[in-house]
């Protein structure tokens, strides 16, 4: 059994061997994308000098009153020559006239026929209120870097830069399976010993919201035979990662460590000093220049959920070099029992109360306990070393 830190440290250095494959999409199907290229600025940004407020062009000078000659309005451009005499009044984001080098915003100032005058006590002083051509971005220069992930604001820079396309990185492709006597579809109904397959659903959700692609493998039985054909096919699939649930531990009736081995997956680890979830199996499949993680999760669905966030989870990311794990530091709002040397990742409730922090834990932290599972918004990260951590003390929590 090792630690977490090394399991995750092992996982890593072997999903970044994966291949990374790239593809074109539209642009406006291109969010939560990873982009996988560095998108170059076709021209300056902005592409030129324009008014930052809606007000009055004028070539500076020190006097107070000038006379309007015109007007320039956001895509209807007119030339003028402008004398410190003369103003222009000049819509946001409109060019400015060749000379003019100050704007007074509209606010600041009076209008008596085609007279202008400065209020009393405003002020102004030589380029203000201008946004210079190349000021955010300089033609040539790199707007967008690759591995950034596409977002709204990503978006409009891409489009200012022309780019109706963009390569991103293809998803990456896990297939899901499930195995266990007790399972039943969630459309029957749990009679004695049975219970719904609710792990598939949990980790084909926790993929999608990673954005790529997951495949339900569905269910099968606790039989090594019917196992091993369906580990069989599922590792001749397309795939990238395979994750299963149940099966790993050391019950008379936990095949799958047995079947990866006769199948050819080269095991990685197995246990890790963490709680919930210390049964997990990772191995690795390498066959005709294909390579898929095997990932052996435990069936308890909150064991394997938890080993999804703190494993899975942080080495895709990992892969596509964002942010391994989203985490805030907060005020533990209840005692924790802790008594043993695992690292342990009991669910919380996370809050901000009057700008600080806070974390709740009051409640079940059963492995089996869906609904709670289902109503926290983070992981209390609680390393080896710590014992019995107290209300007031300050705790990592991941957010979920």
């Amino acid at each position: 059994m090792i630690n977490y830190n090394k399991a995750l440290e092992i996982i890593k250095n072997e999903i970044e061997k994966l291949t990374l494959h790239t593809e074109e999409v539209d642009l406006l199907e291109s969010f939560n994308r990873i982009l996988a290229e560095d998108v170059i600025a076709d021209v300056d940004l902005p592409p030129f000098d324009n008014s930052a407020v809606d007000g009055y062009a004028i070539k500076f000078s020190e006097r107070t009153q000038w006379k309007i000659i015109g007007e320039i309005s956001a895509g209807n451009f007119s030339s003028f020559t402008l004398t410190e005499n003369d103003a222009v009044l000049i819509t946001t984001g409109s060019k400015l006239p060749p000379n003019a080098d100050t704007i007074i915003p509209i606010e600041d100032i009076e209008v008596n026929g085609s007279t202008l005058f400065l209020k009393q006590n405003s002020f102004f002083r030589k380029g203000m209120n201008i946004r210079k051509q190349g000021n955010d971005l300089r033609k040539n220069a790199i707007a967008v870097h690759c591995f950034t992930k596409i977002d709204a604001k990503t978006i409009a820079v891409l489009a200012s830069c022309g780019r109706e396309k963009v390569k991103v990185y293809s998803k990456l492709k896990t297939a899901i399976l499930a195995t266990g006597d007790e399972l039943i579809p969630i459309n029957e109904k749990p009679e004695d010993d049975k219970l719904r397959v609710s792990n598939i659903y949990s980790l084909y959700t926790a993929v999608k919201e990673m954005n790529h692609t997951a495949i339900n493998l569905g269910f099968i039985k606790d039989d090594k035979k019917l196992i091993s054909e369906k580990i069989k096919a599922a590792l001749a699939l397309n795939i990238d990662l395979l994750i299963t649930t149940g099966g790993v531990s050391v019950g008379k009736y936990d095949f799958l460590k047995e079947v990866f081995e006769e199948q050819g997956v080269k095991e990685k680890f197995w246990k890790v000093n963490i709680k919930p979830g210390k049964p997990i199996y990772f191995g690795l499949y390498e066959k005709d220049e294909r390579r898929i993680l095997v990932f052996g999760l435990p069936g308890n669905p909150v064991s394997s959920l938890v080993n999804f966030y703190v494993f899975i989870k942080p080495a895709i990311e990992f892969l596509f070099r964002q942010n391994e794990i989203k985490s805030v530091t907060a005020i533990l709002q209840n005692d924790l029992k802790k008594k043993d040397g695992k690292r342990h990742f009991p669910r919380g409730i996370l809050f901000e109360e009057n700008g600080e922090w806070k974390v709740t834990s009051e409640f079940s932290q059963s492995s089996g306990n869906l609904v709670e599972m289902s109503r926290a918004n983070c992981l209390i990260e609680i390393e080896e070393n710590k014992l019995n951590p107290k209300k007031g003390e300050r705790v990592k929590c991941i957010l979920i």
